[in-house]
């Protein structure tokens, strides 16, 4: 079934995520998941270095990655 929000789902999520860090490469800043994604990430940075077991880059790409799959598949 098609969600008429999101008429490009096609339900795999590697497609929709390569579709939708494709419009974040090409957009740049102006894409409207650019930004949520980075703060996310400098986020997940800021508790990586506070964190004992947990390093600054780890902490990034957790938060980074957490959004953008909450982008791809914000249900």
């Amino acid at each position: 079934m098609t969600d008429p929000q999101r008429p490009n789902n096609t339900g795999d999520f590697v497609t929709d995520a390569r579709q939708e860090l494709a419009g974040m490469l090409s957009d740049g800043l102006s894409h409207p998941s650019t930004k949520p994604v980075l703060v996310w990430g400098a986020v997940g940075a800021v508790a990586g270095a506070f964190l004992p077991f947990v390093s600054i880059g780890v902490g990034l790409a957790a938060g980074a990655g957490y959004k953008f799959y909450k982008r791809v598949r914000p249900e």
